[in-house]
């Protein structure tokens, strides 16, 4: 890396906000972003190398744009209540005892007479212990 570079890099924490700010304008062409110092530091300390050494390759900033775009939020899923019809009936038989669910227009779910806001729930009063309950009743495979 050049010399000149890290000095400059260097200097930055010595450096007053306002000196900050007259760089970021000198090196951005922008007023400064309303940032604590922190952000100026680094923000400016990549400016500064990547004027002196160019900036990301062509396959690094498709690689980025690429990853960006599988995490950008996907349409929402809807809840588990909510993708099932209302009126469906989820049957599990646990330890011998067949055990039937069944799904809500608002989303919740009843079991024996009794109203749940999730299908865990619903799993975790007839296990008496935690569950996912997609899992429980078959609804998606452990681990995905």
């Amino acid at each position: 890396m050049n010399i000149g570079v890290i000095k400059q890099v260097a200097a930055l924490p010595g450096m007053s906000t306002s000196q900050l700010k007259e760089l970021w304008q000198k090196y951005n062409e922008t007023e400064p972003p309303p940032h604590n110092r922190a952000f100026l530091l680094s923000r400016l300390a990549y400016r500064i190398q990547e004027l002196a050494l160019g900036g990301l390759s062509v396959q690094a900033e498709k690689r980025m744009e690429r990853t960006a775009n599988e995490d950008a939020p996907q349409e929402k899923k809807r809840p588990p209540g909510e993708q099932l019809l209302p009126g469906t009936r989820l049957i599990r038989e646990w330890k011998g005892v067949e055990h039937c669910c069944t799904v809500l227009s608002d989303g919740g779910f009843e079991y024996q007479g009794r109203r749940y806001g999730s299908l865990s729930a619903v799993a975790t009063a007839i296990t008496g212990t935690k569950w996912n309950g997609l899992v429980f009743f078959a609804l998606k495979r452990q681990g995905e």
